[in-house]
């Protein structure tokens, strides 16, 4: 059995990492930070693309993993109902190589234009003590905003409101680790070789760019009634959905009420991956959460399929101790 840490990622040690840095810092917590100006919130996200990375260096293709970056950090403002105003980035790289900063920053450009945001400026740096060559490192910093009397952080949740699943492109951006370790080094397989479990090769699956759902969000905050949303990266759905709890609430996940894509199945499988290390590491399909009344379940969900969005409720509210429970 193969596990995340195993693989090279402690989760625990991360989240006691937030833990510490909350003690120091203020207006650190839920999935982005906010500062206080006029009538608005400033709210701020910094985030790359980890590991995912790799895949993009073997499979020598680079002009997808900007629009990763971006959704990284967009789908983290906007669970607040924050708009995303603009975006900046930092490349570090052994060496400058014009066409593939090019590819990149294209990228990049597409995933602003995916969450109506502005590129407003970035820095690359040339550090060929600090990277092998041909390799690089992405970070991304966006800026949003909102009215104070509008943020949505879940203290409307009640007992009984329904939890809603809407469908993520694939792995997005996290869980690389595991999941290298699992199908490259483990089972040997080929990225660019065509797998019929996937229709497609697994190089291009894994490598299918983050959904990002800014727009979508945005409109749905303007319709009706959310009471929380939460962005599904690392930590998957017990870690994510369980920051969008009041207290004594708890979200209980109906295991099965939606389906599970074939890359996650491989995963699991091949690597004899624990069900809860899986929910834990990835998003199992389900990229963003939805928290809302049971009146408004039937209205959302409606409006979702004219958007042609997969979308699933996937569990309800109840009293609890601020923690997710899948059954």
């Amino acid at each position: 059995m193969i596990t995340y840490k195993q693989a090279g990622v402690d989760i625990k040690a991360g989240a006691e990492v937030v833990k510490r840095i909350q003690k120091i810092a203020k207006g650190i917590g839920f999935f982005a930070g906010f500062y206080p100006l006029g009538a608005n919130y400033i709210v701020g996200a910094a985030d790359g693309v980890g590991t995912k990375l790799k895949i993009a260096f073997l499979m020598n293709r680079h002009d997808t993993i900007g629009i990763d970056l971006v959704a990284m950090n967009v789908n983290d403002v906007v669970v607040s109902g924050a708009k995303p105003i603009f975006f900046l980035d930092y490349i570090g790289c052994y060496k400058v190589h014009p066409p593939t900063i090019e590819k990149i920053i294209k990228g990049v450009l597409a995933g602003c234009k995916m969450a109506d945001c502005e590129l407003l400026g970035g820095e690359t740096a040339e550090l060929s003590d600090m990277y092998k060559p041909d390799e690089y490192d992405l970070a991304g910093f966006v800026c949003g905003v909102i009215d104070k009397r509008k943020v949505i952080n879940g203290s409307k949740v009640r007992v009984g409101d329904k939890i809603i699943g809407i469908a993520s492109s694939g792995l997005h951006s996290n869980g690389y680790t595991l999941a290298r370790k699992v199908l490259i080094d483990h089972a040997k397989l080929e990225l660019k070789a065509y797998n019929e479990d996937l229709g497609k090769s697994l190089g291009e699956e894994l490598l299918t760019p983050t959904k990002i759902y800014v727009r979508l969000m945005l409109d749905l905050i303007k319709r009706y009634e959310i009471k929380g949303m939460a962005h599904i990266t690392g930590g998957g759905l017990l870690e994510n959905v369980a920051r969008v709890l009041p207290p004594k609430t708890q979200a209980v996940i109906d295991f099965g009420s939606w389906p599970v894509y074939q890359i996650f199945k491989m995963i699991q499988r091949l690597g004899k991956v624990d069900q809860n290390e899986m929910y834990q590491t990835f998003n199992m399909g389900i990229g963003m959460v939805l928290v809302v009344a049971e009146k408004n379940v039937d209205k959302v969900l409606k409006y979702l399929a004219k958007q042609k969005e997969k979308a699933y409720v996937i569990g309800s509210i109840d009293k609890g101790k601020q923690e997710v429970i899948i059954i």
